[in-house]
């Protein structure tokens, strides 16, 4: 519930516009109620034949008559009593009071009526069928004001939750470029992807059914209860007698609901998640057959996701009919009641008194006509209380997201680094994944500029991990990475990184033309820099190979390429970036050996002008170190150059 509030409080950011749609809703909402009123006279002008002046004049008079018949009723009353025993005494003075009620109210109709005429008489017809053309007139033309104020209210609010929606939406992507590899992998791809898109327009929905439906439909109720509450008050607080039972079942359906509506969602991530992951990997799975397996496990994830549906669904389906039970109590007791009292010309039911004189026909019809009016916005409720439980389910899982804090952090007193680096070391480093087995142990290290440092090991002995550290996608639990005695906690993450040029071998491609990829490595760099890069890294040849050359969409991640082609657009890339630290990891080892002399004489001469760290087995690249270090075990051991070769 608190993260809900907290999407709440948001959309007040967009506060005008909401106070706007709420002044709309409010107005919708009596406009319902005064189309409904404008019944009675209708009612009353057909039943009678009398316009409305016309009626208010026969109210006078009738009110007249009724006093007069109160008034003799009261005075036989009043002559009897000496006659009567106590009991039957007390009986005819409560009769006497009521009476003389009956007496004042038709005194009040009285002068209301008079108060009135002058009124009635400067602005309706004096004909009947005129009187209901008019009051028809007027209902036509405020049903469409009504209609046009609720669909004005209804897309200022969507207005509002979908910028809210668009705003989470744009947190959460900057949330998953802005945390560290552990804190991204917590959710993956298919975990980000999913909830900036499905959770977040369930968010969006919840937001819109609390700010539209929980305000316009409860209005809608509220000004048809204001006007039975007009024409009898009494009368309708009887008709209200199951309020507090539905509303108390509600609440308990209510809990049930907003905690299956969280696993629902906790499902469809799920679901989407094993989707991701097999379309992900699609040659894996077809190059091992794994394509039964993969069917089997999506199927398990869609029957789980189909079974919290139905639950979820089941509950949800049970609001309407309470809701509707409601209703039907609700104007069942209403027409019982005003049935009793119309037919028996009374005033009281089981000497309970529910009005001041005995209702109209026309009075009571407008008074059931008010309670069918609230029956629908009611009934209509039950789909605000889902959208409102999926909202709160959503933002129980977004905001969370949200909250979460990288680990690798901005420094708060930030350091400039020179122009130009000298050394990067190494000191004391110590570093575990899962904080018990250390991948790295009591590792010290320098380069200094322009030096080529060729790393070797087995696999898993955290050469890769070194330059993690390096580029700071994690920080040691011991040691520091210095760069000319300056610890790189203390550097802008944009410029640490903007001074190094990664190139690895699971090369990273968008699907996007071959221009776009290159351009990646230095936004604002010409077309003839992106070509010179791509002759450096000898993938010029290929590129204009294609019909549509440097334009060529290179499909997801890539996969219209060949490896060897994919890594050469990479080292283009890192090439075009034009860094002062070049890191190679595995860069080279899906290039085939006719171009691997051509990108060996490229990277000789690049690396003239910087730093590079290579990662590699290759001898070819083994030859362009001038120092040779191996990894074992997490522990770093030089190598003379003549060994390692």
């Amino acid at each position: 519930m608190n993260h809900f509030l907290r999407a709440l409080k948001e959309a007040w950011r967009h506060w005008f516009v909401l106070a706007t749609a709420l002044v709309f809703s409010i107005f919708a909402a009596a406009l319902w109620g005064a189309n409904i009123a404008a019944m009675f006279p209708i009612i009353e002008t057909t039943l009678h034949g009398r316009s409305i002046p016309e009626g208010n004049r026969q109210k006078v008079v009738d009110a007249q008559q009724d006093i007069a018949g109160y008034e003799a009723h009261i005075t036989r009353l009043t002559a009897e009593l000496p006659q009567v025993p106590p009991e039957p005494r007390k009986q005819k003075r409560r009769e006497i009071e009521n009476l003389k009620e009956r007496i004042l109210s038709a005194q009040r109709t009285i002068q209301w009526a008079n108060d009135w005429q002058a009124f009635f008489d400067q602005w309706f017809p004096a004909q009947p069928f005129a009187t209901v053309l008019l009051i028809v007139c007027v209902i036509a033309v405020a049903t469409a004001l009504k209609q046009t104020l609720g669909v004005s209210s209804h897309m200022m609010v969507s207005y509002v939750s979908q910028s809210i929606a668009r705003s989470i939406r744009l947190r959460i992507f900057d949330k998953a470029l802005t945390l560290d590899r552990p804190g991204f992998n917590q959710l993956g791809t298919s975990g980000f992807a999913a909830n900036i898109t499905h959770t977040t327009e369930m968010l969006a929905t919840g937001i819109t059914a609390f700010y539209h439906g929980a305000f316009s439909e409860p209005c809608r109720i509220l000004a048809c209860l204001a006007g039975a509450f007009c024409i009898s008050w009494r009368l309708t607080l009887v008709s209200l007698i199951f309020a507090p039972l539905i509303a108390y079942l509600m609440l308990g359906l209510n809990r049930r609901i907003r905690g299956l509506s969280t696993r629902h969602l906790q499902r469809s991530l799920g679901f989407h998640h094993v989707m991701l992951e097999v379309f992900h990997a699609i040659v894996t799975v077809q190059a091992y057959t794994m394509e039964d397996f993969e069917r089997e496990r999506f199927a398990k994830s869609t029957k789980d996701l189909r079974r919290a549906a139905l639950l979820a669904n089941f509950y949800n389906t049970l609001t309407n009919p309470l809701t509707e039970v409601f209703g039907v109590a609700m104007l069942c007791t209403a027409l019982a009641a005003s049935a009793y009292l119309v037919i028996n010309r009374e005033t009281h039911i089981f000497g309970i008194p529910l009005a001041d004189e005995p209702p109209s026909i026309g009075t009571i019809m407008v008074f059931v006509a008010m309670f069918i009016g609230a029956a629908d916005p009611l009934r209509k409720l039950s789909a605000v209380i889902t959208g409102v439980n999926n909202g709160m389910a959503a933002s129980g899982i977004l905001y969370p997201i949200l909250d979460m804090q990288p680990k690798v952090l901005e420094p708060v007193q930030p350091k400039q680094l020179p122009k130009r680096h000298q050394c990067i070391e190494f000191r004391n480093i110590g570093f575990s994944y899962d904080g018990e087995h250390y991948v790295l142990k009591d590792v010290n290290l320098k380069v200094e500029f322009g030096e080529h440092l060729a790393i070797v090991g087995p696999n898993g002995g955290g050469k890769s991990t070194l330059m993690n550290l390096l580029c700071r996608f994690f920080d040691p639990q011991q040691g520091e990475v210095l760069i000319d005695g300056i610890s790189i906690r203390d550097v802008p993450l944009k410029d640490l990184r903007s001074r190094i040029s990664l190139v690895t071998q699971q090369t990273e491609l968008f699907n996007e033309s071959i221009l776009h990829n290159i351009r990646y490595g230095r936004w604002d760099a010409t077309e003839d820099e992106i070509f010179e890069a791509a002759r450096r890294a000898k993938a010029h040849e290929f590129i204009t190979g294609f019909a549509e050359g440097y334009h060529t969409i290179v499909g997801p991640n890539g996969q219209r390429l060949s490896g060897g082609q994919r890594q050469r657009i990479a080292l283009a890339r890192a090439i075009l970036r034009n860094a002062e630290i070049l890191v190679l990891d595995e860069a080279t080892s899906q290039i085939d050996r006719e171009s691997e002399q051509l990108i060996h004489d490229a990277l000789a001469e690049l690396g003239k002008e910087r730093t590079m760290i290579m990662i590699t087995h290759r001898e070819s690249t083994l030859s362009l170190a001038t120092k040779i270090v191996q990894i074992q075990h997490g522990v770093l051991t030089p190598l003379p150059l003549a060994k390692a070769a």
